[in-house]
């Protein structure tokens, strides 16, 4: 053990360290500038050596003592809690730790906590334990709706972590007024004992002011909002010195034909596509991505603070990009007649779809034409092959063409995917609709068409194409990684099917997985099936381990594709760099390193998605608050001894009916067919049934929907299916291979 480890780790193992990151530790182990290498050096061999470990937000943390578990609370309504450990002591369902609220401490929602196990047992075995310490807050910061009461402050903190306001002082502090939207940061956390108390930051304006719902979310969630100037300006001088015309090390590109595929108000592209098919039937795929890797240098404030952003955020009608928007809307994205640097990767593929050979290299390309994806279908399915113009949109014979190639390619793709095992779960995902003003005036179901899957696969085979190259090249690289579910996770899933009567002979096989989720796609049961589907697997996340993507039914993956948005795409570029200039070297960055970033990455994402479903069910409500009585039809898509919960078929909100709402009865829960049963008359509820309800309730402070019975409807959980007109979005929060990205104003754009 070196000098500096031997001090680092006495250091972190004083009773009133407090974790820090590497750089603020280097300023208190009184470290010259110099010496942080040497410091990172010490970290990532403490942390191989498992005497140190570093938090999702970066933070050096001493390893947990013996008898210690160290996880992430997630509270629930009663104000208990479970610790969800982060390395899994054992298997089964009661691996996570029961924590009364008496022994919580402050520990709040998401805090990543060190526990300390009880002799007692909850029933069926569970665990049980109390709070030792608390190692990181997931947040200081919160948002609220301010008031006064006996000549003080107080704030309602929006959700439902904190059971009562917190203290904030002296009233009109920052010029605060009733009702007003605030940010307060947490001096005391509250806790079953003593109340919290906080100071006002920042006022945000009344609540459902335009504008302050985007604000309360981004201040909520802590997303980086601002560039720092000296990033800004190292941004400036990357456009200031670029020359298109600087072509050493690339190859020259230009005269293919070439084009973009993307939302209509895109402003940001960073991949094109070019296909030939050769007289031997072989397809010969380009994917060119934006080369964001000769712009961002490693080390630098820019390249800092797009690590601490690890993605852009798209939020409804607003965009927080990972990247200044000289480099994210101009120097990179791939625009129509602009000469712009990418990373190729060429694909050769059979004519049956199988890759035979993949190339990368650096190069400079010319964008031909540039599409939405609206666009894109009629000119496909056009009979002539001549200069064709559909909707106002012209493109030459030569570029029909190639769309045209490019769809028999991405068919033959899709469906050797699919045979393959790959799953796709048809999950809605909200889409707001605004008036001029920027006030929602409704919401719909994103639909996804085969305009979208066309680039889809195009973008899965670059991904897949360049994580085999590395992994042959044995190369450590940072992969996106899908885990196979729990045994225990598929057997519920399967007994979940079976009470729905619907056939599930094996549910570790993803072809009688997908079978299912066919079947039932387009009938009142989908949502309930996909999303008990979804619930039974592992999140995708990053990391340097070689452990699959179970969801695409891939060995090796990796995200190549989108390095404007995605700071772990940018780090396979950095890589890729290596394999391309030097074919015999290996990864300059180290497996430590690459597991700090992949599990900061994972938590950034996370937390994007989040603060994305988050406001866009803050609009949702507002947009309802003064619908109160409003009837919609719904199916029901969850079924408790309390309620049922339903899922709006027009208006796509989620609420719960309260059991006392249901018609006079006296009603049983029925676990095994998911259902209510009254005990008199025909009153039965159960999971896919429609219905007529009515909003009853919105609570903005909680962010709750309550609903009220009006009427069945006719068809029950057995409705033919519809038609959709192609496959809809999932949630953000588990990937499937039809995981996308947003325009510059909040438009899904793909993979």
């Amino acid at each position: 053990m070196t000098p500096l480890e031997t001090q680092l780790l006495e250091y972190v193992g004083r009773e009133a360290y407090e974790p820090l990151r590497a750089k603020d530790l280097g300023k208190k182990l009184g470290l010259r500038k110099r010496e942080l290498t040497e410091l990172q050096t010490a970290i990532e061999s403490l942390i191989t050596q498992d005497r140190i470990r570093v938090s999702a937000k970066g933070r050096i943390q001493p390893v947990a003592q013996p008898g210690t578990i160290v996880g992430i609370l997630r509270k629930i309504s009663a104000g208990d809690g479970y610790v969800i450990p982060h390395a899994p002591q054992r298997t089964g369902p009661d691996n996570d730790i029961f924590v009364d609220r008496h022994d919580l401490r402050d520990a709040q929602q998401g805090d990543e906590v060190l526990v300390r196990l009880s002799k007692k047992q909850r029933a069926r075995g569970g665990r049980m334990g109390y709070v030792v310490d608390i190692l990181e807050r997931a947040t200081t910061v919160f948002v609220g709706r301010y008031f006064e009461e006996q000549d003080a402050g107080f704030v309602t903190i929006d959700g439902r972590n904190f059971a009562d306001p917190i203290w904030v002082g002296d009233p009109g502090a920052k010029g605060a007024n009733e009702g007003d939207m605030v940010v307060i940061e947490m001096l005391r956390f509250p806790s079953h004992s003593q109340r919290g108390e906080a100071v006002l930051t920042k006022v945000l304006g009344p609540r459902g002011e335009v504008g302050v719902d985007t604000q309360t979310v981004i201040h909520e969630f802590g997303i980086p909002l601002e560039f720092s100037e000296e990033a800004l300006e190292q941004a400036r001088q990357a456009a200031e010195t670029f020359r298109d015309d600087d072509l050493e090390g690339r190859e020259d590109r230009t005269r293919e034909i070439i084009v973009t595929i993307d939302p209509a108000d895109a402003r940001d592209f960073d991949d094109a596509i070019s296909l030939k098919r050769t007289d031997d039937g072989h397809w010969h795929l380009g994917v060119h991505i934006a080369d964001v890797s000769h712009f961002v240098v490693p080390g630098t404030v820019l390249d800092r603070e797009s690590e601490l952003r690890g993605n852009s955020v798209y939020l409804p009608n607003y965009v927080i990009p990972m990247l200044p928007e000289v480099i994210s809307n101009g120097l990179a994205s791939l625009q129509e007649g602009r000469r712009r640097f990418t990373k190729s990767a060429f694909i050769e593929f059979d004519p049956e779809g199988l890759p035979l050979h993949t190339r990368l290299a650096n190069t400079v390309i010319l964008v031909t034409q540039r599409f939405a994806y609206e666009e894109v279908l009629p000119l496909v399915h056009s009979h002539s092959r001549a200069s064709s113009k559909h909707d106002g949109v012209e493109a030459s014979p030569a570029v029909v063409e190639l769309l045209k190639e490019m769809y028999a390619l991405s068919r033959i793709l899709r469906n050797r995917r699919i045979r393959r095992g790959a799953l796709e779960l048809a999950l809605p995902e909200i889409g707001l609709d605004f008036d001029q003003d920027g006030k929602v005036t409704g919401a719909h179901d994103r639909l996804h068409d085969e305009s979208h899957q066309l680039i889809e696969e195009f973008m899965l085979a670059a991904n897949v194409a360049v994580a085999k190259l590395l992994m042959e090249r044995d190369i450590e690289f940072l992969r996106r990684v899908h885990g196979s579910p729990a045994l225990l996770k598929q057997q519920q899933f399967q007994e979940f099917v079976d009470s729905l009567g619907l056939p599930l002979q094996n549910p570790q096989s993803r072809p009688e997985l997908q079978k299912l989720l066919t079947m039932v796609q387009g009938t009142p049961l989908e949502h309930a099936v996909h999303y008990a589907c979804l619930r039974s697997m592992k999140q995708a996340t990053y990391s340097p381990q070689h452990e699959g993507h179970y969801a695409l039914a891939e060995e090796n993956y990796c995200h190549f594709t989108s390095p404007i948005r995605r700071y772990p795409d940018l780090i396979v570029h950095r890589i890729v760099d290596d394999v391309i200039l030097r074919p015999e070297g290996t990864s300059p960055i180290s497996v430590e390193m690459l597991t700090r970033l992949g599990v900061h990455c994972s938590s950034t994402e996370r937390r994007a998605e989040s603060a994305e479903r988050e406001l866009v069910l803050l609009k949702l409500l507002q947009f309802l608050e003064d619908q109160i009585g409003l009837e919609l039809p719904v199916i029901i898509t969850g079924v408790e001894r309390f309620g049922i919960f339903c899922r709006g078929v027009e208006l796509p909100i989620d609420g719960l009916v309260h059991i006392s709402s249901l018609p006079d009865d006296r009603y049983d829960y029925d676990a095994s067919r998911f259902a209510l049963v009254g005990r008199r008359g025909d009153n039965l509820f159960q999971l896919g049934q429609r219905l007529i309800v009515s909003l009853a309730s919105v609570d903005l402070d909680r962010r709750q929907v309550d609903l009220r019975f009006v009427k069945r409807l006719a068809g029950g959980a057995a409705l033919p299916k519809r038609s959709t007109g192609g496959k809809k979005r999932k949630p953000r929060d588990q990937e499937t291979p039809s995981k996308g990205k947003r325009s510059s104003k909040g438009k899904r754009k793909r993979k």
